[in-house]
């Protein structure tokens, strides 16, 4: 990953310029510390996963910072959580001082719980994730979230020429997914191994430090479960009748796999009460190639051919267009939408940008019953309009409201 750009660089940057402190947070493996290695002078890199480099910083945390006030960076923090303490004290000594520190951390709930308790107000937090596949692409231009956030013009895709062999460089990032060493080593016998490992590692240091008391061989077998529940409605009752444990405790399961990253937990969207509506969540493996390993799935004829194919291209396409919003800088809130009659939208938008329902095809052909569930969305919420998006060839409109988009345009600039 050394040398590549990664599409969160320039809102790192902006947020440099406006905070003294910046946390980069996402799920292991996913690039933080070679984001930091990137840096330029006088930038110094400190990771507390490094013995020397621990010792050093928690022998005198204030007296740390006051010799180092700034362009200190700060990898895997939440192994000390004191730190915090500290890092209010140096920050509050020249506060209007913007871009002194970063710190970066794998386990969501210390970090987040650390910040909230110490630096609120004075920090900005970035969410890293794993390669888009506009990065596997070299391109660092999330163009369908740009569309989205108003920074681009259908005119914009309308133009673009999408390169003859995007549909194989797809399949191929959707079935591998985006942990960047797998892309870097680009051997499957190493992604194999390399999956196998990570999976150990998440289960046998980071929950085991961050939950003591968790029960090990329970919580593997619901990573288990979740390859079969990615892309479903989450009934908690079902989860704790099928592992033998209580309901909270899959609760506390499915919370632990959202704030550690591997999940997303997607709520519903009940704001009319005028219409019954499912009001339990939805959820996804973040990452598709996590995902098919748990399903031990060999290569992409067996995804194909394998009865969730449909929710891991779902959960694919709502991560692309999800990590290219946070890349930008967006602030929203995303949802699903399911009705008891059966009428659904796969993804909700609300955010700055007003209100965006977004539908999720696989096919190149889109039939018009597909599309009446988020044409009554878009009736009944008034929505400027709605987006499609499928394996077409070209950008349609299906209503004057309805958009349809082919995934590969996540490359436009």
């Amino acid at each position: 990953m050394q040398g590549m750009e990664r599409i969160y660089q320039k809102l790192l940057a902006d947020l440099l310029t406006l905070f003294p402190c910046v946390a980069v947070v996402g799920v292991r493996q996913c690039g933080k510390t070679t984001l930091l290695q990137q840096l330029p002078a006088p930038w110094q890199l400190f990771d507390l996963e490094k013995g020397s480099d621990f010792e050093i910083i928690s022998r005198d945390a204030d007296l740390f910072l006051r010799l180092n006030p700034s362009h200190v960076a700060i990898d895997e923090a939440q192994l000390l959580p004191e730190l915090f303490a500290s890092l209010r004290v140096a920050i509050d000594a020249d506060r209007d001082k913007p871009g002194r520190f970063i710190v970066t951390g794998s386990s969501s709930p210390e970090l987040i719980s650390s910040i909230s308790e110490s630096l609120a107000g004075r920090i900005a937090i970035m969410e890293l994730a794993p390669f888009t596949f506009a990065e596997t692409q070299q391109s660092i231009t999330p163009g369908i979230a740009r569309l989205i956030a108003g920074q681009a013009s259908l005119q914009d895709f309308q133009a673009l020429q999408i390169p003859k062999n995007i549909i194989q460089n797809q399949y191929d990032y959707w079935f591998r997914g985006g942990y960047p060493e797998p892309w870097m080593k680009n051997n499957p016998r190493f992604t194999k191994l390399w999956m196998q490992n990570y999976v150990q590692t998440y289960l046998n240091r980071d929950i085991q430090r961050l939950f003591p008391g968790l029960n090990r061989q329970k919580f593997m077998l619901f990573l288990q479960m979740l390859s079969s529940l990615s892309g479903t409605i989450i009934n908690y009752s079902n989860i704790a009748r099928a592992l033998g444990v209580s309901q909270p405790t899959a609760r506390e399961y499915i919370l632990i796999a959202h704030g550690t990253f591997i999940w997303r937990h997607i709520p519903p969207y009940d704001k009319n009460v005028s219409k019954r509506i499912v009001k339990h969540p939805k959820g996804y493996l973040r990452d598709t190639g996590l995902l098919h390993f748990l399903l031990h799935l060999q290569g992409i004829n067996d995804l194909l051919a394998h009865p969730g194919m449909g929710q891991s291209w779902e959960a694919m396409v709502i991560e692309e267009i999800l990590r290219g919003l946070n890349a930008l800088g967006v602030s929203y809130e995303y949802y699903h939408y399911r009705t008891s009659g059966g009428a659904e939208v796969d993804l909700i938008l609300e955010g700055e940008f007003g209100l965006l329902p977004i539908e999720i095809k696989y096919g190149q052909k889109v039939v018009g019953r597909e599309l009446r569930g988020i044409r009554d969305f878009i009736k009944e919420y008034k929505c400027p309009y709605g987006i499609v998006i499928n394996n077409d060839e070209c950008v349609r409109l299906y209503d004057e409201n309805l958009l349809g988009i082919p995934f590969a345009y996540c490359l436009a600039s």
